[in-house]
């Protein structure tokens, strides 16, 4: 599967305060560019996910994810460089996509 790249710069987070957001933590195994190694939780589920190198112009690569259990993940993400990512992810809907 090709992932598609886009990142935006948000210059006022206010419109937060009214969306719930999703708790992920990850960690990298491998943070070579050629094959990037993350290994994510979401909620309850677990995922494994390898990641190619961009393209030139940068705005896709190839990835690779399988959900594994949460316990696997939790036992990867004692292995991960250099430690751990907390974050909280808002899914927004504008038009037609989100």
């Amino acid at each position: 599967m090709l992932e598609i790249e886009r990142k935006y710069l948000v210059t006022n987070t206010d419109f937060l305060k009214e969306l719930k957001g999703k708790r992920i933590t990850q960690g990298y195994l491998s943070t070579d560019p050629a094959r990037t190694v993350r290994v994510r939780i979401k909620g309850t589920q677990g995922f494994i996910t390898i990641k190619g190198q961009s393209t030139e112009s940068g705005l896709t690569r190839y990835e690779w994810e399988k959900e594994i259990s949460i316990v696997e993940a939790e036992e990867l993400l004692e292995l991960s460089l250099p430690g751990v990512i907390d974050k909280t992810r808002y899914e927004i809907a504008i038009e037609k996509h989100t």
